[in-house]
């Protein structure tokens, strides 16, 4: 039996909804001990984003209850939407933005937009980290009124003991990564301001923190309005690493005596633009050792670089992509 059907009107047994129903995005590697935490997102579940764990004896169980969707809108593209330590979870909750501390299987509001002080307001949080201890997490912080003309962004410190919080930066328009040393003795961190994209021009600050835990010794390291810095790592020894594109190429960087030094200078793209937050394209494997993901002639490779050598040793691999790349001494992941 034939049917005729004006162009653009039939009706196909082959849907979108068909298509995508089982379809899974992974995204946001985080290692917690020998756990290994990511986010699927799910299409099956409306899109929801659940914080997965895969423990060394290979079992893989959802890390937050039904209901919850790990998902923040701050910068609207999110990103950076969790973070774990000790088994602690704390992430931004999709539908009311609110901040949740999930440890030993409960799950409870830390900050948000449940108790308002003032009712207009809107609270959204990303990029959140846990101190050395696991007492305080900072977080990037965005937010909302209706009488301001765009979201105020700022960096805070929450403390899980007694709720306080304490907002540390202001005066940008934008802030990302913040980041502690080992011993939460300092704190780094990126901005920028209107009209630039963080990929146009972004600054890379680091700071120590005084008695009162207020920021002192604030330091520009690197960047401006004409050089874009991303991904501001800590190594095992407390030395502060980056990706800057200032010679035109994303090219891997450490602050060393007061002085910015080159790591593995290449025709090649060490980092990627920050359309959402927590993006990692190399981990520390020990003191000695980074492995890295590079775009190089159009091609992701992977490596393994030595900053005392000045060596890359490159890995084969088939993959076309490679994101979110974490390591510890014995193993690296990522997704690809």
């Amino acid at each position: 039996m034939s049917k005729t059907a004006p162009y653009g009107s039939w009706q196909s047994p082959v849907t979108s909804d068909l298509i995508v129903a089982s379809s899974i995005r992974l995204s946001e590697i985080q290692l917690d001990g020998e756990d290994v935490y990511w986010i699927e997102g799910r299409a099956a579940e409306k899109g929801r984003n659940v914080i997965v764990r895969r423990t060394p004896d290979g079992k893989i169980t959802d890390a937050i209850p039904v209901g919850f969707n790990a998902r923040t809108r701050v910068h609207e593209y999110g990103g950076g939407s969790y973070s774990v330590k000790n088994k602690s979870i704390i992430f931004s909750n999709f539908t009311d933005q609110n901040l949740i501390l999930q440890n030993h299987s409960r799950a409870g509001l830390i900050s948000g937009n449940a108790d308002f002080i003032e009712p207009e307001r809107e609270y959204r949080f990303a990029d959140v980290i846990f101190d050395a201890a696991g007492n305080n997490v900072y977080s990037i912080c965005e937010l909302h009124r209706p009488n301001l003309n765009e979201a105020e962004n700022f960096i805070i410190r929450l403390d899980l003991e007694n709720g306080s919080e304490t907002k540390l930066t202001t005066g940008a328009d934008f802030y990302a990564s913040p980041r502690l040393n080992s011993d939460g003795t300092k704190l780094c961190w990126m901005q920028w301001n209107h009209p630039n994209m963080p990929w146009d021009g972004t600054e890379l600050f680091a700071c120590e923190f005084a008695a009162d835990g207020s920021l002192e010794s604030i330091q520009l390291i690197a960047g401006g309005d004409n050089e874009a810095i991303c991904q501001p790592e800590w190594s095992p020894e407390d030395i502060l690493h980056f990706v800057s594109d200032r010679t035109g190429w994303w090219n891997l960087y450490r602050y060393v005596d007061g002085k910015v030094e080159a790591l593995c200078p290449m025709e090649a793209e060490f980092g990627v633009p920050h359309w959402v937050f927590r993006q990692s394209q190399y981990a520390f494997i020990d003191e000695t050792h980074i492995i890295c993901a590079y775009i190089e002639k159009g091609f992701f490779k992977l490596g393994i670089f030595n900053p005392e050598t000045q060596r890359l040793e490159k890995i084969a691999t088939t993959y076309t992509m490679i994101s979110s790349v974490r390591a510890t001494a014995a193993k690296a992941y990522f997704i690809a």
